[in-house]
This record gives structure tokens, sequence and C-alpha cells, in this order.
């Protein structure tokens, strides 16, 4: 649970960043949230858990 609630706040700070730095519009923003909640309602939701998973777990273990 803590990396789902790292990640929602590390999104949350880049979608800030981009609708006030990069040029991304709020409705752009908003349409990508309401996408992000009906793919995580959808039949590949475990997929795209895994996936991130997977991924943070790779960068986890990365040594810099």
């Amino acid at each position: 649970m803590a990396v789902s609630i790292s990640a929602v706040v590390l999104l949350g700070i880049v979608t800030f960043l981009l609708i006030k730095k990069g040029g991304l519009k709020a409705a752009h923003a908003i349409v990508c949230t309401l996408f992000g909640f009906y793919l995580a309602s959808s039949s590949i939701a475990p997929t795209v858990t895994s996936a991130t998973t997977s991924l943070f777990q790779l960068i986890g273990k990365l040594k810099l």
C-alpha cells in the first residue's frame, strides 16, 4: 500500500508541475485522471498493477 500512496503523490506532483510549467491543460489532466479510474475498474487492472509493481521493484534494485 505504501508504494501506491507514494506513486499517487508522485504522479500528483508531476501532473501539477506539467499543468503549471509544461503546458498541460487542466482538461487533459482531468481526462487522464478519469481514464485511470476507469482503467482501475477494468479487467486489465491486475496486469497494470503487476507491471507497475515489477517496474518499481526493478528501479529499487538499481545501484546508482
